[in-house]
């Protein structure tokens, strides 16, 4: 179980690594995109559609990192007011809500993906990517998040984590 853990936040990491550098590749094709057609006044081809997709890419990919720093949003009133077994059980059904939902977008992602992969489409621009690509982020990130969402259960479950990040004797 602890190898488990460990690798699905090693992989979290690497995808949230893999977030920053489409946010890096985004800024960077945006500035390509401004002298282009500033400097140069040339015609902008592939940027817009780019950029797009890379930002897109790296909400999808980037989310299991934010959910495994706990970087989302989070009110913890309520855990404040429970004890300790009852920190863990609202843990547990909330990552358990998250995990379904997360397990739902991937299956429906991964539909949406398998339907233009086989239908061989393309976006319809002069750039024309295939589109099986931009959509594959959709059931890599949240597959991903699911199994971030199934690492902190056990992690919690297990006593290797406090849920919440609390520790037993905090409390309002």
């Amino acid at each position: 179980m602890t190898f488990f853990i460990s690798s699905v936040q090693w992989l979290s990491r690497i995808f949230g690594i893999v977030a920053v550098l489409l946010m890096v590749a985004a800024v960077l094709a945006v500035s390509h995109l401004v002298f282009v057609r500033y400097v140069l006044a040339a015609s902008a081809i592939w940027q817009h559609e780019f950029v797009a997709y890379a930002l897109i890419a790296a909400t999808f990919l980037g989310a299991p990192h934010v959910l495994r720093i706990g970087g989302h949003v989070n009110v913890d009133l309520l855990p404040l007011l429970l004890g300790h077994t009852g920190r863990i059980a609202l843990s547990v059904v909330a990552n358990l809500v998250g995990l379904v939902f997360s397990l739902v977008v991937a299956i429906y992602g991964y539909d949406f993906w398998l339907e233009a992969l086989v239908g061989g489409w393309h976006g319809e621009t002069v750039w024309a990517p295939p589109l099986w690509i931009p959509r594959l982020v959709v059931p890599l990130g949240m597959g991903m998040m699911s199994l971030q969402y199934l690492a902190i259960i056990l992690s919690v479950v297990t006593g290797r984590e406090q849920p919440f990040g609390l520790a037993e004797g905090d409390r309002l």
